[in-house]
């Protein structure tokens, strides 16, 4: 996907998974089948949504690597060409920036090396502007937890193994007559899936959604066709933190309405440390 950077069509994707379950028909309070638990999919979904909030701002203490396979499909759905990253996620003075380690299993080339040094001497001498316009940003990717309940209907599928762990299995659909000037309102109409949330802390263990209307994204007009599929899966860290291990787009879309492209995006995410514990903090 060219038609959007790296760090964009990550938050974007993440936010989209995010978003793709949660939601489902509120028919009155629903029973958990454990008669230990009470709780209704709303009840699970609002307390998922403080855990999302507590792991989403502890994330800023971890570094990590992120591998990006991003894979371009013929009409039969075998893969024609391939282009696989692999980034250190680092800190420089507090801000998260991406050190490109390897393009297609080479080192960075010359080229690659200026840019991302250029870069990094940027972050590095941000002015005050840039940064309130970096933190701006940041809220805004952030700002979709806040709409999740009043955007999406629950309802409470049963319970399920996720990676050794008990969790909530929970439907997902579209609150109808919802409207949202946010960022995701028009994202949130057309997509539904399913979302795990851990029993013991909430966290979310797993998000598979289906985009079942075409929606924009991106500076260019590109238009994600229906039943583009998306599934996120997370690992839990110290604390209750839950950190993105898997994410998986299967996609169909229209750039500037003439060119199509189906691509199968895979990221994964490795080697979480703690700022304080690990090598890879960069500093002025």
């Amino acid at each position: 996907m060219e038609f959007l950077t790296k760090s964009r069509i990550g938050a974007l994707l993440i936010a989209a998974a995010a978003s793709s379950p949660l939601s489902a028909q509120n028919s009155g309070p629903e029973k958990h089948q454990n008669p230990r638990n009470v709780l209704d999919a709303r009840q699970i979904v609002g307390q998922s949504l403080v855990a999302a909030e507590h792991s989403w701002q502890a994330r800023d203490a971890y570094l990590y690597m992120e591998r990006d396979e991003d894979r371009r499909l013929d009409s039969l759905g075998q893969v024609k060409s391939e282009n696989v990253d692999v980034t250190r996620m680092t800190l420089v003075n507090g801000i998260r920036f991406e050190q490109l380690m390897e393009h297609n299993g080479q080192l960075p080339s010359a080229a690659e090396q200026r840019k991302r040094d250029q870069d990094l001497e940027k972050l590095k001498h941000e002015t005050p502007e840039e940064q309130a316009a970096r933190l701006r940003k940041n809220e805004e990717n952030r700002s979709f937890l806040r709409d999740l309940l009043e955007a999406f209907d629950f309802h409470l599928i049963g319970e399920e193994i996720i990676a050794g762990r008990p969790t909530y299995a929970l439907g997902a659909t579209p609150h109808p007559g919802y409207h949202s000037n946010g960022k995701y309102g028009r994202l949130f109409a057309r997509v539904k899936g399913t979302l795990w949330v851990d029993e013991q802390d909430f966290g979310w263990a797993k998000v598979d959604g289906e985009v079942t209307q075409a929606f924009s994204m991106g500076l260019f007009l590109a238009r994600v066709q229906r039943g583009s599929h998306i599934v996120l899966e997370q690992t839990r860290l110290a604390d209750a933190v839950w950190v993105p291990k898997r994410l998986e787009v299967r996609a169909s879309a229209r750039i500037l309405f003439l060119k199509s492209l189906d691509l199968d995006r895979i990221l994964t995410y490795s080697d979480y440390h703690r700022t304080t514990d690990g090598p890879y903090s960069v500093s002025r």
